[in-house]
């Protein structure tokens, strides 16, 4: 952190001595913000700067991480090659303040989640069958579902598309039921009509395979205590979780 904030001031020019923390000092403050949730007030107050001087520490080390994030061919391909027969893909909900977005229905909120009955950003998680998280997208309202974040991200549908179709499985919940021509998602039951022996037990093995997916969630959240609540901008929240993954990445050393 603090070699890519030292890469940072000398890409800018900046002299020696013109800003209030060291290089080493302001790494730490954007640690602590993604590992405790620390309040920007008791970081201004510990650094013994202003709250927009904290502000503008976070936002610079949130955007120099989420820039080293891969992308989702990197990822795949990655995971190609490291032999993994499978990716999972699952959205989740990073819950943040209330905020008033109108939507494109009358009355609710943009990021308002029915869902969870809460204000959110969804994000994409690609994870490995073991459950590490190798990629997440960029954010979209909480109101939208899962098959509609896919569809409107450039690059997941295209990218799984040409994943799947080398003969490598993609696996997902019957949230995607809109695109089971990419991902493989269970049998949906229909009415009047009972599920074959065969088709429950095919059923049980994917949601046993699958269930690593919200394991990667649930590792980028308890990890980073920031990813449960996001006060800053909605519309940073892709650029959040990104960072968050790439820390995640360098602490453990694996990326696949």
């Amino acid at each position: 952190m603090s070699a890519l904030i030292y890469a940072r001031r000398q890409r800018l020019g900046t002299r020696r001595g013109r800003r209030s923390l060291t290089c080493f000092q302001q790494a730490v403050l954007v640690i602590r913000w993604f590992l405790d949730n620390t309040r920007v007030r008791q970081l201004a107050a510990d650094n013994a700067i202003s709250v927009p001087n904290v502000y503008r520490c976070l936002h610079e080390g949130i955007d120099e991480l989420a820039g080293l994030k891969p992308s989702l061919n990197s990822a795949l391909l990655a995971a190609k090659i490291a032999g993994h027969p499978h990716v999972n893909i699952d959205g989740t909900l990073i819950y943040t303040d209330r905020c008033s977005a109108l939507g494109p229905t009358a009355g609710v909120d943009l990021w308002w989640s029915g869902k969870h009955h809460h204000h959110g950003g969804n994000i994409q998680v690609i994870s490995s069958p073991d459950g590490w998280p190798l990629w997440t997208s960029d954010v979209r309202p909480g109101r939208e579902h899962d098959t509609t974040c896919a569809r409107a991200h450039p690059q997941i549908l295209p990218d799984r598309a040409e994943w799947t179709g080398e003969g490598l499985h993609a696996l997902a919940d019957l949230g995607y039921e809109g695109e089971a021509a990419i991902f493989t998602v269970p049998i949906k039951k229909t009415p009047g009509v009972a599920l074959t022996d065969e088709q429950k037990q095919l059923n049980w093995l994917q949601a046993h395979a699958r269930a690593r997916a919200e394991q990667a969630n649930a590792l980028l959240k308890m990890t980073f205590k920031v990813l449960r609540h996001v006060s800053l901008d909605p519309s940073q929240i892709g650029k959040i979780v990104g960072a968050a993954l790439v820390l995640l990445h360098v602490e453990h050393d694996r990326t696949t």
